[in-house]
């Protein structure tokens, strides 16, 4: 059974939903007597206008007299523009990203303002919905892809859901987006067999791998971003709370907040899909791992931030209950992240359900999961 209680013990209790504002009931007005009623005057033709909107809640401020709120009709409420679709626009930032590299060889100046834009992209679709979260925690790497590109890439978008989570507006997760997207970008001109041998180095080679947040600073430096902010977010992406980090061996309150975010999702992403030949880790196993031997190297609350959103057991998990019912994980409650929505298959003698049964451990507080059952991987489903 996995236990994770002290880890989770103090993340924030559902709160319920918020109260709707009741739109206050027009009274009618007393019925007049035909006697005392003046004919009304018939217009001689439509008028040719178009109809005034009614006013909204939205509209309103708190001079507007209460009988003067009226809910808009349908017909003048604009329509809300569609989601954007989470894979391509992955693909898209994973090739932009890619293409920068072509820039340490050549003059060229870098596209801020399209990496602004796709980054800005990503917010509003993470703001939408966990779909870009979960398309770029799928460690599936497309064939012959750049590992550095494709990590910074996953990097970029896993960031900037840790940053909203834990209260980053629009601005704060601009600049962060921008610095988890180009990272690591001295890892390019580090050979690639060093890179795959990254557990076992040691001397001149090891030296050079931790010289690469140098190298990614200064390569951004020289880039010019519009937010100097970058470029020591950048420096210091390898700096851990106890002075344990690389270059400078910073302490905890010394370190940027965004490289710290940047620090941590980058051990989870390189866990989970590691440069070297070592076996790579599913999400709950590179939780635990950063758990149980990483903890002191990152702030507590980012541990959570992350363990909330991708949770010990992320959605196409295939699960074990305490009733030996077996489930697939469908979705993660944020605040509870060992309680998921659970699709269960089987009943407890193993037996195939004819129909998949819903249920939601975070209302079930007698049932709970035991473990994983073989690897589902992280497709959703």
């Amino acid at each position: 059974m996995v236990r994770m209680s002290d880890l989770v013990r103090g993340i924030v209790r559902e709160t319920p939903p918020a109260q709707q504002r009741a739109t206050p009931a027009e009274r009618p007005a007393p019925a007049e007597r035909p006697a005392d009623r003046p004919p009304a005057p018939r217009p001689a033709e439509p008028p040719a206008v178009t109809p005034t909107r009614k006013m909204s809640l939205a509209s309103t401020t708190a001079d507007t007299p209460v009988e003067q709120v009226e809910a808009a009709p349908l017909e003048t409420r604009l329509p809300e523009p569609p989601a954007e679709s989470p894979e391509p626009l992955f693909g898209e930032l994973h090739g932009f990203i890619n293409e920068a590299r072509a820039l340490l060889r050549g003059g060229s100046a870098f596209p801020w303002g399209r990496l602004q834009g796709l980054v800005d992209r990503a917010i509003t679709a993470l703001a939408g919905s966990a779909d870009l979260f979960w398309v770029a925690n799928n460690p599936a790497a497309p064939p012959g892809a750049d590992y550095v590109a494709f990590h910074q890439a996953r990097v970029c978008v896993l960031a900037l859901r840790i940053g909203a989570g834990i209260g980053y507006d629009r601005g704060r997760l601009l600049s962060l987006g921008q610095a988890s997207a180009v990272f690591d970008v001295g890892l390019w001109q580090i050979p690639d067999a060093i890179l795959r041998r990254v557990d076992t180095l040691s001397g001149e080679e090891l030296a050079l791998w931790r010289s690469h947040p140098k190298l990614s600073a200064d390569i951004v430096r020289r880039w010019g971003p519009g937010d100097e902010r970058v470029v020591q977010t950048i420096l210091e992406h390898h700096e851990r709370e106890q002075g344990q980090g690389f270059p400078q061996g910073l302490y905890g309150p010394a370190i940027d907040p965004d490289a710290k975010i940047i620090a941590l999702v980058d051990t989870y992403a390189a866990l989970t899909l590691p440069a070297s030949s070592r076996p790579r880790l599913r999400p709950h196993e590179a939780i635990r791992e950063i758990v149980k031997t990483r903890n002191d190297q990152f702030p507590a609350a980012l541990v959570k931030a992350l363990l909330s959103e991708i949770s010990v057991f992320p959605p196409g998990t295939v699960v074990r209950l305490n009733t030996d019912e077996v489930g697939r994980v469908i979705a993660v409650n944020r605040n509870h992240p060992l309680r998921p929505k659970v699709e269960i298959l089987a009943d407890g003698k193993g037996q195939r359900l004819a129909a998949p049964k819903l249920l939601d451990l975070s209302e079930a507080p007698f049932l709970y999961i035991t473990g994983p059952v073989g690897d589902a991987g992280t497709a959703r489903t």
